[in-house]
């Protein structure tokens, strides 16, 4: 609902090598080895680096041929991001439609 195939890969690649991180470059050629068709390591980078904006992901910086690189690490369990995100939601909805909302939760 809210991450594409290849993010999802991407989650799952950082998830099995916790507490190890991993580079753009490793995870990259992970997630096209996995899925059907290539995604570009700049889209790669791109989510990555949104993630961390996010506050999903954290990373630290080495240096190694061509300059700096980023090791990236999942914050969260496969289970604290899930409930993270339905967190974020439900505090957004009652924000924005916060009757509706509560109607909706009392149903269920």
């Amino acid at each position: 609902m809210f991450f594409k195939d290849w993010q999802i890969r991407i989650l799952h690649r950082l998830w099995n090598i916790s507490p190890a991180g991993a580079n753009s470059r490793s995870v990259w050629a992970n997630v096209n080895k996995c899925l059907q068709g290539s995604i570009s390591r700049t889209s790669v980078i791109i989510y990555l680096n949104h993630m961390v904006d996010e506050a999903l992901l954290t990373y630290t910086e080495t240096t190694g041929k061509g300059g700096h690189h980023r090791i990236y690490y999942m914050k969260y369990s496969e289970t604290e991001l899930k409930q993270h995100i339905a967190d974020l939601i439900i505090k957004k909805l009652l924000r924005e439609y916060p009757q509706e909302t509560r109607n909706m939760i009392q149903r269920i």
